[in-house]
């Protein structure tokens, strides 16, 4: 009876955290206004890009998703472990917080995303 008790309560616990959140909210570049709490910032890396990531930090921008070259972006500072895929143009999410207009993403936090698994499937033509 105890142990099915401790159960029931373990999984309400997890479905609250799941629903709930308790996680870090994603937002777009122009979405970042002037928060100053830690977020998780996605969108498409543009350059410049200069700096070192095991310096000083990697400086580069990031711009929202589908907005074209001229679209709303933040410059991104970030130090620690560059992903193999990280290059300009490509889709990634850094945690970090704005600091005096400059995002100052958590060290190691970048994920980058591959445009492959995201693209539509090709379909074949040539059987019709």
């Amino acid at each position: 009876m105890i142990a099915l008790s401790v159960a029931a309560v373990l999984a309400v616990f997890l479905l609250y955290t799941s629903i709930a959140g308790g996680g870090t909210p994603t937002v777009a570049p122009s979405e970042l206004g002037a928060r100053t709490d830690e977020v998780s910032l996605g969108g498409v890396a543009t350059g410049p890009k200069s700096g070192d990531a095991h310096g000083a930090g990697l400086r580069f921008r990031l711009r929202d998703l589908g907005s074209g070259p001229n679209g709303h972006a933040v410059t991104v500072v970030y130090t620690g472990s560059v992903p193999s895929q990280f290059k300009i143009g490509r889709e990634l999410v850094v945690q970090g917080r704005l600091v005096n207009g400059v995002f100052v993403a958590n060290r190691g936090s970048m994920v980058t995303k591959c445009p492959s698994k995201y693209a539509p499937k090709k379909t074949d033509t040539s059987s019709y």
